[in-house]
């Protein structure tokens, strides 16, 4: 699309001075051929995004991925129960200058990025407790602004300012995101590579693995999904991440030790990890 192209050519132009190391590394592998592009879109028409995905599904990867393409840091949040205004938007402390004691306030992410112009990543936002993340109502409409609570400023954000969150939905220790906070977002479904998409990625993350070694977690993958989606194992059985990791460990030890020691031990339910060994066996025979 030519209004994203030239976005990318307008904001890698521009320089973040002291930021650099915050621009993401790239290397997210689309799932079909419009997924990539129908972000992309959102992010160049500054609509906040929603990446709705299991774990380990590449939703960090992609907002690290238009990050890079962007020539554009990153300020990352990850969610929590804990978490609170002071982490998103900053602090009081006390600080010396020329012998005298003084108050100054240290800019947290969402301050830091609104004013800068750098991209928010908010990492599984529906982990957060439904009464902090209001305060960030009017930063994510048309408004594209806010009062910090702790200094009266008023702040108005920077044309390349863009916030990308991600949620994990039905996992423990989340809870359905507030409506009103929703509705702000454009939300797209991030689902695990398969196929072609899949070998692509082991074929660049391990350029020197055995084909042997491939085939079986690539079969794995593939099997895991479907006792995933037949409801016979949780989401994170299937997580591209911890296969990844598993593939790692497989370089140097026995595979089925690998996936044992980066899955299955993972797995809560020992009839889920029972399966796991029992499919991950079959594929190594």
């Amino acid at each position: 699309m030519d209004f994203i192209e030239k976005e990318i050519s307008e904001r890698k132009n521009r320089k973040h001075e002291g930021y650099e190391k915050l621009i993401g590394t790239g290397g997210y592998i689309s799932p079909d051929a419009n997924l990539w592009e129908d972000v992309m879109a959102a992010v160049v028409l500054r609509k906040p995004v929603l990446l709705k995905g299991p774990t380990g599904a590449g939703k960090t990867r992609m907002a690290e991925s238009i990050s890079a393409v962007f020539g554009q840091p990153m300020q990352s949040i990850n969610s929590s129960v804990d978490l609170d205004a002071e982490a998103l938007l900053g602090f009081k402390t006390l600080v010396q200058r020329d012998g005298q004691s003084q108050i100054e306030f240290i800019e947290g992410p969402v301050v830091t990025a609104m004013k800068k112009g750098h991209l928010l990543y908010i990492d599984e936002i529906n982990m957060a407790k439904a009464e902090t993340l209001p305060i960030l109502h009017s930063a994510l409409d048309h408004r594209r602004m806010m009062t910090n609570p702790f200094t009266g400023e008023v702040i108005e954000a920077h044309p390349d300012f863009g916030v990308i969150a991600a949620i994990n939905e039905g996992y423990i220790g989340t809870a359905p995101m507030n409506e009103a906070l929703k509705n702000r977002f454009i939300a797209y479904p991030i689902p695990y590579l398969t196929g072609q998409q899949l070998s692509e990625l082991w074929d660049r993350e391990f350029p020197q693995a055995e084909p042997k070694l491939k085939g079986f977690m690539l079969n794995l993958a593939e099997d895991l999904m479907k006792q995933v989606e037949n409801g016979l194992l949780s989401e994170e059985a299937a997580s591209i991440r911890s296969l990844l990791d598993a593939t790692a460990l497989a370089e140097h030890m026995d595979p089925i030790r690998a996936v044992n020691y980066a899955i299955a031990q993972k797995l809560e339910d020992e009839s889920e990890r029972e399966l796991f060994m029992d499919l991950a066996n079959t594929w190594k025979k």
